[in-house]
């Protein structure tokens, strides 16, 4: 985009310009404004006449109307509509009343208002990114300072910044006083960061490291500021992000993809098989049969679509929608459930996903010892051992190191409704814990040895240092300090040597950096403490001849329960990675101690993503499981290149940055605690507690909910298919008549296939749910014998009812009423699917060895099935509406027989198919 200068000849696009490497001066010469007069009215309206207005911009999606006529395009339902539309003019002629089309269209509408719920819920990641604009702001125009809606901003404007107000717009600092600004939403980074306007950094330099700019969004902490707007709308840090958002096209998830297949696969086999019906019907009987044949044909086809399959796979993600729940994940997006179960890479955060997010000592050593620390989080709950043997008291070296850990320190530890928890920053709060684990509390020695004077940290000093006065010592002073352990060990003359200071000789000092050089390789945090004796009124003194007392390691330990997770996932099959924004030998230990690296495994910097590329990303990103150092827009390229190895992704994030990596993923994961809004919007799943655990208890749900469906289409169409070989056989039998109605076949699809299939549903999970890989994602639905099993079935309940459809079509010729066959059919069909579904709850154990309360669902789904199926027989309303005959109890009992037949053939298939795999393992 480009705008005119005041003088209307030169042109320049603000995307042209690396702003931070600019002076304050030349960013104004470049826009053409002054900091105090700023724009002119005509200025503005130029600018914005080329520019638009500072607003981001939506892309156009899909009209609600469109999603919705997009329902009725599914190439099931348009069969049915063709059924009901030829069923109802059928009924017409014959003057019924078309209660069988009606019934058709009530399904479709239903299916088809279900599919829109469902894909209609608007996105509102770019909404979230909205919000983070402040709606006013104050500027310079024309000499006088106003106050102007956001949307207004235009490249030159002069903005004025102070605390608690949220940036407007991309822009280069021109003056600030103690400006800190709060920039998580982008970089991810909790801190505030104190801003330079005088810095002119390099063009390499990352954004958060670009103090001389501020960022819409972010949020003004203290100071005020003056700052001369460079970017507006979709140009802006904010905008881009917003254009990757709205780039990523959402791709349907396996069980869409899955179901759409299974649909072109029934609809296809139900064409071909009802022309086969027709037209052996009509070379057998001559064309005069046809409209009866045109019957069967309705009927076949309303048999093979399994019309209450989307109602009874919502209800399934839902129940595991609320499992997950339980297990503190929150399912944003329907068919996210059954997709985790997909999942074969996990990519995590690191800081308070796989780690406690809570800086925790480790080890601390004094000039002649050294100690390990036990214990968690910020709780004083924990032993300090010396050789793994708990020290009951201290020596005075370490006491009086733990001293300085409480006296230099401005943190509070305080327990709160049974947490303990740290005000202030979490590494100090680490070193109240510590203490509090020898019984060293602040409120003690504080009271013992007040604070007299502070001599503060700075970037310059990395140390800090207080000066307490020694109670039992009027007027005598102790100076106490902490910080980088190379630096304050400049400062220091002795060593401290249990209660007595001695010389620190060269040998010593390179002890003590070997020491710090090995805790940091270890991925610690070390600090250096150091003390001194103060002279009376000498406080000049007070950093010189320090006595050194030791150093202290700490790290945010990793959350125990990790481990065990990481674990669990390569037992499963699924690859944990770890990305994170902190160094490299910190996350170098993190991965090591929770297995998801091993030592000599390739580790990986955001520097070296920019520089290897995208396609040298493709090749090597098998082998790296540690990505360190990086910044969120890197995780677009490690999904990206994951993605290209075939590999499903789950992804975790919680800054705006991280939203566009959110979408691209497979399943894209915020955090509750810590996730932004637009993080949240931009995901599929949303972790409640910020644990990588949860993660992976959400993915074991999502098998479960995998094999669930998996179970009920196998029982649902096995049943249809046996229901369609039944209607087409009977016109080639030239028994008279249809066996089924459309409206039959609705009931026995929609409810006695409905309600066990809903109780599948809650099936717990297999044992090995979790120690076996992840099945193919882009696997067919009927892969892994499912559509051998559909089709076997199929024609075994076929030929069952078939001979009973026979031996009833005789049995009932000649009596009073011969219809009666129909109802045999009918319910033989209903109650064989009862049997079934109690037999397919497992593939290979009989029914006789599983716990029947393990799923009390299926026991009342199939008793209460049942009995509606005898009421549609025994009842005159139900039967008269069903078009349903009085069965004598021989009958029915005959029925029941066929349908024991039906579950007994199951079962001693399943003998068979044990005996084999047995007989081949034997063999191997």
């Amino acid at each position: 985009m480009n705008f005119p200068s005041t003088a209307k000849t030169d042109f320049i696009n603000p995307n042209d310009y690396a702003w931070h490497t600019l002076s304050a001066e030349a960013a104004l010469q470049t826009l053409q404004s002054d900091p105090t007069k700023g724009l002119t009215t005509e200025q503005v309206a130029e600018r914005r006449q080329i520019l638009g207005w500072n607003e981001l911009q939506e892309m156009a999606g899909r009209h609600p109307l469109t999603i919705l006529w997009e329902q009725f395009t599914n190439i099931m339902l348009v069969m049915l509509i063709a059924v009901a539309v030829v069923s109802g003019i059928i009924d017409l002629r014959q003057g019924k009343f078309p209660k069988d089309a009606i019934a058709i269209f009530a399904i479709v509408i239903l299916n088809g208002l279900l599919g829109y719920l469902q894909e209609s819920r608007a996105e509102k990641a770019l909404a979230a990114l909205k919000r983070l604009s402040s709606p006013q702001v104050r500027v310079i125009r024309q000499g006088q300072t106003l106050e102007v809606e956001a949307k207004e901003l235009v490249p030159g404007d002069i903005m004025l910044l102070e605390a608690g107000v949220q940036v407007a717009a991309d822009g280069r600092l021109l003056e600030a006083q103690n400006l800190q600004i709060r920039e998580a939403t982008l970089t991810g980074e909790a801190e505030a960061l104190l801003k330079q306007p005088q810095a002119i950094l390099s063009d390499d330099a990352a954004l958060g490291d670009r103090r001389n700019l501020v960022f819409q969004g972010t949020e003004v902490v203290q100071g005020r500021g003056m700052v001369v707007v460079t970017k507006t709308g979709m140009d802006t840090e904010i905008g881009r992000i917003a254009t990757l958002i709205q780039s990523v096209e959402t791709e349907p998830t396996p069980l869409q993809q899955r179901m759409s297949q299974l649909g072109n696969v029934l609809v296809s086999s139900s064409l071909a098989l009802v022309a086969l019906v027709v037209t052996v019907g009509v070379l057998r009987m001559g064309w005069q049969t046809f409209e009866g044949l045109l019957e069967v044909s309705l009927s076949m086809a309303v048999a093979v679509v399994p019309e209450g399959l989307p109602a009874v796979v919502t209800v399934t993600l839902a129940i595991g929608t609320q499992r997950m729940v339980r297990r503190q994940a929150l399912i944003r997006k329907l068919p996210a459930v059954e997709t985790l179960g997909s999942v074969t890479t996990i990519c995590s955060d690191k800081t308070g996903t796989l780690t406690q997010n809570k800086m925790v000592v480790q080890q601390f050593t004094t000039p002649s010892t050294l100690y390990q620390v036990t214990g968690e989080g910020y709780s004083p709950l924990g032993d300090i051992q010396r050789q793994g043997q708990t020290v009951d008291e201290l020596e005075a070296e370490a006491e009086l190191l733990l001293m300085a850990c409480v006296l230099c320190n401005d943190a509070l530890l305080q327990q709160k409704e049974g947490q303990w928890i740290i005000l202030g920053d979490p590494t100090e709060g680490a070193l109240l814990t510590l203490a509090a684990k020898a019984g060293l509390y602040r409120e003690v020695l504080g009271e013992n040895m007040p604070r007299r004077a502070e001599i503060p940290f700075s970037s310059e000093r990395k140390r800090m240092a207080v000066i307490v006065e020694k109670a039992s010592a009027t007027g005598h002073h102790l100076v106490f300090s902490k910080g980088s352990p190379e630096i304050l060990l400049e400062a220091c003359r002795y060593q401290q040597s249990d209660a007595t200071p001695t010389e620190l000789t060269p040998e010593g000092r390179q002890a003590i950096l070997q020491i710090n050089d090995q805790w940091a390789a270890q991925g610690l945090r070390v600090l250096g403490f150091a003390y001194r004796t103060l002279p009376d009124g000498n406080l000049d003194e007070a950093e010189k001849d320090l006595v050194w007392l030791g150093l202290v390691g700490m790290i945010d330990a990793p959350r125990p329960e990790v481990k065990l997770a990481v674990q669990q996932c390569l037992a499963a099959g699924i690859r944990p990675i770890m990305i994170t924004g902190d160094h490299q030998l910190t996350a170098q230990a993190i991965a090591y101690d929770l297995g998801i690296a091993q030592p000599g495994t390739e580790i990986l910097t955001g520097k070296d993503l920019e520089q290897i590329g995208q396609l040298e990303l493709d090749r090597i990103v098998g082998d790296v499981s540690v990505y360190a150092r990086v910044a969120p827009e890197h995780k677009l390229w490690i999904v990206h290149a994951l993605q290209n190895q075939g590999q499903f992704v789950a992804m975790t994030g919680d800054g705006v940055n991280d939203a566009p990596a959110l979408k691209q993923a497979d399943i894209g994961i915020a955090m509750g605690i810590t996730g932004t809004d637009v993080s949240k919007e931009a995901s599929d799943m949303i972790l409640l507690d910020d644990n990588f655990a949860t993660i992976v208890a959400a993915t074991e749900e999502g098998r479960v909910v995998y094999d669930n469906i998996r179970r009920f289409i196998k029982y649902i169409l096995g049943s249809n298919i046996g229901e369609v070989l039944v209607i087409a056989a009977a016109p080639l039998l030239g028994l008279g008549g249809v066996p089924l109605s459309p409206l039959q076949i609705l009931w026995m699809n929609l409810v006695t296939d409905g309600l066990p299939a809903l109780a599948l549903a809650m099936e717990p999970a297999e044992p090995n749910v979790m120690s076996r890989p992840p099945y193919n994602p882009r696997e067919s639905i009927f892969s892994r014998g499912l559509g051998a099993y559909m089709l076997r079935i199929g024609i075994i309940f076929a030929v069952l009812t078939i001979a009973l459809m026979v031996w009833a079509y005789q049995y009932t010729q000649g009596s009073p009423n011969p219809e009666r066959w129909k109802t045999m059919v009918f319910t033989t069909l209903c109650l064989a699917q009862m049997g079934h579904a109690l037999a397919v709850r497992s593939d290979t154990q009989l029914i006789v060895r599983l716990n029947p309360f393990s799923n009390p669902y299926i026991l009342a789904a199939v008793g209460f099935t049942s009995l509606l199926q005898l009421l549609l027989i025994y009842v005159a309303p139900f039967r008269n509406f069903f078009g349903t005959h009085w069965l004598s109890g021989q009958e029915l009992a005959v029925c029941f027989g066929f349908s024991l037949l039906m579950f007994v053939w199951i079962e001693l298939e399943k003998l068979v198919i044990n005996a084999w795999f047995k007989y081949r393992s034997n063999i191997s």
